[in-house]
């Protein structure tokens, strides 16, 4: 199912208005954030109400703490997708800035939540708090909600061995090249989507030529080379392997992910390609030599597509 994308810049369509809202970041959708999610839209198919699920952009962390290192799960288009799989019939964006961070949480639910969306009904995490300070929670919900004819329910977590899942586990989890975990977190392979850009050729010129793509705003998982999987624009999948790092062996060092995908030799420049990070084969290292850093190519090679095909 396809989801609608609206902007807090603009208005809600009227077939959309008057439906039930999953409020959250929603940062890699993982499994708690499907529970939050799923909650809504199972309240709204009950009730023949338009299912919504509301996120932030840029990411709250981002405006207050615009120093902090890149440590996006999802792209925008990553979580319009997601949402759409899981039912909800639009992905509702809020542009955060100054104003929304600055507003006031019984503001907030008045003027967005009643106001823009003309919600009935909201589904948040327990632990979901907003306003300016982060001076709304879900008690606040509930008690401004109400004055405005608004049921608020909150979710409780959801554990995994033991532990809440969260996007700070996952994110652990991808820093220490542990894609397994972050993949059962998530219910699927963290993966980069991006524009494939030109590089200096340098990996077509010994045979592998790779499909380079920038981290952008994406989470820098741990250094290293990767088994991984492309899903192409088209519907195509391709397996590979690929190098996500600064390239020790070149120079100057540059950071990008870099996937090879093997018996594919089209042309994927100024395409959108999502790469999925399978599993870690081994950290990025510096060769003597040009025929040392090829032969140990072809073992990663050999080793990502055993996994590959399993």
């Amino acid at each position: 199912m396809n989801a609608l994308r609206i902007d807090s810049t603009g208005p809600v369509p009227e077939a959309l208005r008057g439906g039930i809202v999953a409020l959250g970041n929603f940062d890699g959708f993982h499994l708690g954030h499907q529970a939050v999610a799923g909650a809504a839209i199972d309240w709204a198919r009950a009730t023949g109400r338009p299912a919504i699920v509301a996120t932030f952009d840029p990411h709250p962390v981002r405006h207050f703490a615009p120093h902090v290192p890149p440590f996006r799960l999802t792209s925008l288009d990553q979580r319009l997708r997601l949402f759409g799989a899981a039912g909800a019939d639009a992905m509702y964006v809020f542009q955060f800035g100054d104003a929304l961070a600055s507003l006031p949480a019984p503001a907030f639910v008045a003027e967005w939540l009643a106001g823009a969306l003309d919600a009935t009904g909201v589904v948040t995490g327990e632990d979901f708090t907003f306003g300016h300070k982060r001076g709304g929670d879900i008690g606040v919900l509930r008690t401004e909600g109400a004055k405005h004819g608004i049921e608020a329910r909150a979710i409780p977590p959801i554990f995994d061995a033991g532990q809440p899942v969260s996007s700070s586990r996952i994110r652990d989890a991808l820093k220490a090249g542990d894609c397994a975990t972050a993949a059962h977190l998530l219910t699927r392979p963290f993966a980069i989507e991006g524009i494939v850009v030109h590089g200096d050729k340098r990996g077509r010129e010994i045979g592998y030529p790779t499909a380079n793509i920038d981290m952008g705003s994406y989470l820098r998982p741990r250094y290293g080379i990767y088994a991984v999987r492309g899903r192409l624009a088209d519907g195509r999948v391709l397996n590979g392997a690929a190098n996500l790092g600064i390239r020790p062996s070149f120079d100057p060092p540059k950071e990008l992910l870099e996937p090879y995908f093997f018996d594919f030799s089209g042309d994927l420049y100024g395409q959108s390609v999502e790469v999925e990070l399978v599993e870690f084969l081994r950290p990025e290292g510096k060769f003597d030599t040009l025929d040392a850093l090829i032969a140990q190519m072809e073992k990663d090679c050999a080793r990502a597509k055993e996994i590959l095909t399993i």
